[in-house]
């Protein structure tokens, strides 16, 4: 499954550098950026570790449960529109 585009994101939202995040999860930054590349794979224990230090359970949770993230987000994303526009 390629997933560099997901933690990519996760990485972005929670304002980090690639930089930044391979100092938190003692990595070098190469492997980052292979990672969000999709040219190289991390092991389950680091990708929980990446998805903790990014503030974003959530997304980890919705990949465990075999939810496409994408769609969940364009879902989400059309439903508080939504909302909002009906307020």
């Amino acid at each position: 499954m390629k997933y560099g585009s997901f933690l990519k994101q996760a990485r972005k939202t929670a304002g980090l550098s690639q930089e930044a995040l391979a100092e938190k999860l003692y990595m070098p930054r190469s492997t980052i950026s292979k990672v969000e590349n999709d040219k190289m794979e991390l092991r389950f224990s680091d990708v929980i570790r990446w998805f903790q230090t990014t503030n974003a359970p959530e997304a980890l949770a919705a990949s465990l449960c075999g939810v496409d993230l994408a769609s969940l987000i364009q879902n989400l994303t059309m439903l508080v529109g939504g909302m909002i526009r009906w307020f």
